[in-house]
């Protein structure tokens, strides 16, 4: 019996492709894709996937929302994180929110189909790099100098970091996140104690950096 795989990004021609590539495998089979958040979640109730693939950047909504709702709400699901978002930033989140592994769009095309079935077959996904870094970070003693201030923030914060690099304002940042322009505010003013950035204009010019140098 094949294994039922939906897929949720917010590029249509990733997804053909990405269901071309999956289904070159007998095995595996695409039951349904998604856009968005909302119709993600949809997709989800109605087809009941073994896998969901799932990108951290759908536009309307957060990816990592995303996962912790799935998981909540469809734990037999498993979730396969496929991203531009650099693993170094966010697999480790991706995961504690209940994710099963991470994997950059840039890998070859074996790499995704061994990360799928990887995950399918109750395995954590992770590549051999981002291994060694969680083994460090958990296992290790810390040595100093070596922490990167964005490890620091919360998966709130991280979610402000990233919508202010790519242009949005409070209230559109507040809008996407469903919180007040004042919470947005406040996580701003924490932003800029824990990057060490003396004013806003400091913290837009890490964000767009940060933003361009995860993708």
């Amino acid at each position: 019996m094949k294994r039922k795989i939906v897929i949720i990004d917010d590029h249509s021609v990733f997804i053909q492709g990405l269901s071309v590539l999956i289904e070159s495998d007998s095995s595996l089979q695409v039951t349904g894709s998604a856009t968005n958040y909302e119709n993600g979640i949809k997709l989800i109730q109605e087809k009941n996937p073994d896998l969901a693939i799932v990108d951290l950047n759908l536009g309307d909504r957060d990816g990592l929302d995303l996962i912790k709702e799935i998981n909540t709400e469809f734990p037999k699901t498993k979730i396969l994180v496929l991203s531009m978002m650099q693993e170094r930033f966010y697999s480790e989140r991706s995961l504690q929110a209940g994710a099963k592994g991470y994997v950059m769009k840039a890998e070859a095309a074996d790499t995704v189909i061994s990360a799928i079935k990887s995950v399918l077959n109750g395995k954590v996904w992770l590549s051999p790099a981002e291994q060694n870094r969680y083994i460090d970070n958990h296992f290790q003693e810390p040595q100093a100098g070596t922490s990167n201030p964005i490890d620091t923030l919360s998966d709130r914060q991280l979610q402000v970091l990233r919508l202010l690099g790519q242009g949005n304002g409070t209230i559109e940042i507040a809008k996407l996140l469903n919180i007040s322009s004042k919470t947005v505010d406040a996580h701003k003013e924490q932003l800029k104690k824990k990057l060490n950035c003396k004013n806003s204009q400091e913290l837009l010019r890490l964000a767009i950096s940060q933003y361009h140098s995860t993708r």
